[in-house]
């Protein structure tokens, strides 16, 4: 069985790179976007998902249909899964300008998003960290949001809600920009990696792969 893989870059790049064609709910949700450079990261990343499970899998990403329904509403948002592997998990993220996916067997959560230098919002410290976290991140915006972004990755993959972020402690992980070494946490794995001010982290089962389009 083929390790997880995930794979990330530049919204221009990953459209010069990556073809395909989207769903008609796909379609009509990106059609939604007012903003035309959000509508193409939605895109990327739709995109970009397809090509990082079919290469998992050894197939074509023309053959892979994303599916997206709420459970609670029975729109086409939510945690998606592809129709015909039902078995491979995917994950996707997009935040300006950059997009990210994950795919493998087992659950899997990928996010991204920009952080600065400079303090740290407080009110997202309280809603996002246990104490021990909030102390190591102490002011530092770029720590903040490390710890974010691998909570919004467990969301991704079933396992915390956004309004039970405190419930997991991952203060045993460093905080550090540009970390090659992996990274473990009570059995799931992390990798991360930074594009300028983009931070990024994928959680699967067993340690994933990375793959950056366009270096």
């Amino acid at each position: 069985m083929r390790p997880p893989l995930a794979v990330a870059g530049h919204t221009d790049g990953v459209l010069d790179m990556v073809a395909g064609t989207l769903t008609e709910a796909e379609r009509e949700r990106a059609g939604r976007f007012t903003r035309k450079r959000d509508r193409l990261d939605f895109v990327a990343a739709h995109l970009l998902v397809r090509h990082c499970a079919a290469e998992l899998l050894g197939t074509r990403a023309c053959m892979l249909t994303v599916v997206q329904r709420c459970e609670g509403c029975g729109q086409a948002h939510g945690r998606p899964w592809l129709a015909e592997a039902p078995e491979v998990s995917i994950s996707l993220a997009h935040t300006s300008g950059y997009v990210c996916a994950v795919a493998g067997f087992g659950r899997v959560g990928v996010d991204a998003e920009h952080a600065t230098n400079g303090p740290a919002d407080e009110r997202l410290v309280e809603l996002a960290l246990t104490p021990a976290e909030a102390k190591l991140v102490g002011d530092d915006n770029r720590a903040l949001i490390r710890q974010w972004v691998r909570k919004e990755a467990l969301v991704k993959r079933g396992e915390l809600t956004l309004d039970r972020l405190r419930e997991a402690d991952l203060s045993a992980l460093p905080l550090e920009d540009g970390l090659s070494i992996p990274l473990e946490w009570r059995g799931r794995h992390f990798v991360e990696w930074t594009a300028g001010t983009v931070i990024a982290s994928a959680v699967t089962d067993e340690p994933a792969k990375l793959r950056l389009l366009g270096g």
